[in-house]
């Protein structure tokens, strides 16, 4: 497989990391803020975080509020995703649930690539990719470690098997208790991308002491970066003009 993964216009593997913001609106209105706000910041992707819309058990109210966004936002590549609770999400729904809500999203014609949690049952996640391909849409699988940072054997291990279950950019966020815990993932990550990947690979070391991580990704291999507009997704994102400036100036130093 190709070491880039080309999404409208935007290249994800090439040159500095891409940059993807979060819509975590829990209305419709909401979203419609914050989209329209994210037009100033231009980043290369938007992503739907769909489990802080209140309305996310209605499979309806969700495609509509897709629509809505890919009309203010049409041409950013779009990422849905569900994050669960046990992953750091806002709230929790049943795996049939999950699999409906992920594979109508696929199907809307409206996004152009799904996350899908690796620690589902492997034939959950085997129909998912399945059904996001068949839409040509790709797929994040990913993992989210809130509790700590795994040995880097584990980071890697979880990386190559996003990888041979067929999603198209394995990704891996973990929680820092330490600057070595930090280390051990920029390892892993270079690591994995050197030896093992072939295809992108996104991963990120939370929280303050984990900045570092989500600014280095050409140095040591990460493509995509989340940065933040107003509210965070997740802990120790960074002002997306700030990212872009400090990623830029990474590039030019290469």
């Amino acid at each position: 497989m190709s070491r880039t993964v080309t999404v409208k216009n935007v290249i994800i593997g090439e040159g500095t990391p891409k940059i993807c913001v979060s819509l975590v609106g829990a209305t419709l209105s909401d979203l419609k803020r914050e989209a329209a706000a994210l037009k100033t910041l231009a980043p290369d992707l938007v992503e739907w975080r769909a489990d802080f819309f209140e309305q996310v058990e209605k499979l309806e109210a969700v495609v509509d509020a897709l629509g809505v966004i890919r009309a203010l936002l049409p041409d950013l590549p779009l990422i849905f995703t569900f994050r669960s609770a046990k992953e750091g999400g806002e709230k929790e729904i049943g795996t049939g649930d999950y699999i409906a809500l992920n594979k109508a999203a696929a199907a809307s014609g409206l996004v152009d690539i799904i996350d899908v949690e690796l620690f589902n049952e492997e034939e959950d996640v085997r129909a998912l990719i399945a059904a996001a391909h068949d839409n040509n849409v790709f797929v994040i699988l990913s993992n989210h470690d809130f509790h700590g940072t795994p040995p880097k054997e584990d980071i890697i291990s979880r990386l190559r098997k996003a990888q041979e279950l067929g999603g198209d950019l394995p990704k891996i966020a973990v929680m820092p208790g330490s600057p070595a815990d930090v280390l051990t993932l920029l390892a892993a990550t270079h690591t994995m991308k050197e030896e093992y990947a072939d295809r992108p690979i996104i991963t990120m070391s939370m929280a303050g002491s984990g900045v570092i991580s989500r600014l280095a990704g050409e140095i040591f291999g990460s493509a995509l970066t989340f940065g933040a507009a107003h509210r965070p997704s997740a802990p120790g994102q960074v002002g997306v003009r700030e990212l872009r400036e400090v990623l830029a100036l990474l590039h030019r130093s290469l």
